[in-house]
């Protein structure tokens, strides 16, 4: 009984390890290819659990989905001659796991390179039969369409992998260049706003001219106004008193007297020297002869 079990659980250990190793399952994210001492057997493994025999056979699984390649920004040349700096991006996935095995090992990051490369003869040729308008502004969607296609069809036959779309993220002028329009730029505005600024201050000159003129001409109005109603007022005053005079002198002259003594005594400082017997105390004299 003993031996028996020796015997029966070492075999039970090794059965299940040549179970495990001869079971592998493919997700539906996956691609597969079966290999025979590292040669094709079977191709395209679908989805689904398989049965391979140790040792012999060997799986190798490839992402099924669709991945980004984001290719380092390049220079390229127009017709014009002129660098742009172009960013852009790839969408791909398997499609023929036979070809994208053989081709590349397996290996993703080895067809990344060989996808750049690709890429970057594309839009080299791409660019360099367009003017900087048709690339920016005009024909760039146009350019992306026709050369993701060319792109999709190089690489199913070469590399086995379908290219779904080819974008670009951003096209720039090269750092000096864009330096140099940013000056040139910078000084077309600056000359820009002096030239405003001109024709604001002048604009302003001429307000400020303007409202000058009417001032001048409010002011002398209002002074002309002025004195025709002070040399109104004044012979009309005069007038007054010349009747007042006429109809009783005696009564003008006390009146023209307190005048005098009003704007004569207005300040407590003011002193005058004047003869006690002069007119000008006439009638303060009669006041104080009254008044005795």
């Amino acid at each position: 009984m003993k031996t028996l079990k020796l015997i029966l659980y070492p075999t039970l250990v090794l059965g299940f390890i040549l179970l495990s190793q001869s079971i592998f399952v493919v997700s539906e994210k996956e691609r597969a290819v079966k290999l025979r001492f590292g040669e094709i057997v079977e191709a395209d493994v679908r989805p689904g659990l398989h049965f391979k025999l140790p040792i012999i056979n060997t799986v190798r699984k490839f992402d099924a989905r669709i991945l980004t390649l984001d290719a380092a920004p390049q220079s390229y040349l127009t017709s014009e001659k002129k660098a742009l700096t172009v960013d852009s991006f790839v969408k791909w996935r398997v499609s023929d796991v036979v070809k994208y095995f053989t081709t590349t090992g397996g290996d993703e990051e080895r067809l990344r390179r060989l996808l750049i490369q690709r890429v970057d003869a594309g839009l080299r040729n791409e660019f360099g039969t367009r003017t900087v308008k048709e690339v920016v502004s005009g024909q760039r969607d146009e350019l992306m369409d026709k050369l993701a296609t060319h792109l999709n069809i190089i690489a199913k036959d070469e590399l086995g992998v379908e290219v779904i779309d080819l974008r670009v993220k951003k096209i720039d002028l090269p750092p000096e260049v864009s330096e140099s329009v940013f000056n040139r730029m910078r000084t077309e505005r600056e000359r820009l706003a002096k030239e405003l600024r001109a024709q604001g201050n002048e604009v302003a000159e001429k307000i400020r001219a303007t409202a000058d003129k009417d001032k001048t001409i409010i002011l002398a109005s209002a002074y002309r106004e002025a004195e025709e109603i002070k040399g109104s007022g004044d012979a009309e005053a005069t007038s007054t008193y010349a009747n007042a005079y006429s109809k009783d002198p005696e009564f003008y002259d006390f009146t023209r007297s307190l005048k005098a003594y009003e704007s004569t005594f207005e300040s407590k400082s003011d002193i005058l020297l004047i003869n006690p017997d002069s007119d000008f105390f006439k009638y303060l004299d009669d006041s104080k002869a009254q008044n005795k």
